[in-house]
């Protein structure tokens, strides 16, 4: 089911209104879509590199909005439609231990799921049911979704379709490895 979705999204990066539908797979991906953005954007962007930076604010604004539908999803509405997504994705048996951790830890959690592959709607529900501040859920968003979908955009741009497979095989792992870096600086200085 789900490489039958993937397929059907690849087709509609061709679709002559397809900034408007990479708006919308932007803004659910954040709150109930499980198809990332990016695989979207990887094709619009080889096709017309000129709009690399613009395909890239497209995604982020939406993805922001999406996650602010995905924090109104935990803040007023978790145990009807929050929990079952989470559920669907197998973090139902996390939620209780991820409750009392994640505030400890919002900004990071945030700023992991918007650059690396986590689905970032795990995140954008638990916020809102957690009850992170609103205004750092927003900026971490924005941080967070600018830089992975910036950087993809300056990839492709860059060196074209020759990046395409290192950015679909390993986009993950060197998120994973920037995050961690950049918390292990913070952490550094904090003690320093």
């Amino acid at each position: 089911m789900l490489q039958r979705l993937y397929n059907s999204t690849m087709q509609l990066a061709n679709h002559p209104r397809a900034l408007w539908v990479l708006a919308f797979v932007s803004f659910i991906e954040s709150s109930i879509f499980p198809i990332p953005p990016d695989v979207m954007m990887i094709p619009m962007i080889l096709a017309r590199p000129s709009r690399a930076w613009l395909i890239a604010l497209v995604a982020l604004v939406f993805s922001v909005l999406g996650g602010l539908l995905g924090y109104a999803i935990g803040s007023f509405a978790f145990e009807q439609i929050g929990q079952p997504i989470l559920a669907s994705l197998g973090k139902a048996d996390a939620i209780t231990e991820f409750n009392t951790r994640f505030n400890d830890f919002g900004f990071w959690a945030v700023l992991g799921a918007g650059i690396t592959p986590f689905p970032f709607k795990v995140i954008t529900i638990m916020s809102g049911w957690t009850g992170m501040p609103l205004l750092t859920f927003v900026a971490t968003a924005v941080l967070a979704r600018g830089i992975r979908f910036f950087l993809v955009a300056t990839l492709l741009w860059k060196f074209g379709a020759a990046i395409r497979e290192f950015i679909e095989k390993y986009f993950g792992i060197i998120s994973t490895v920037f995050l961690i870096l950049l918390f292990g600086g913070f952490m550094l200085v904090r003690y320093m």
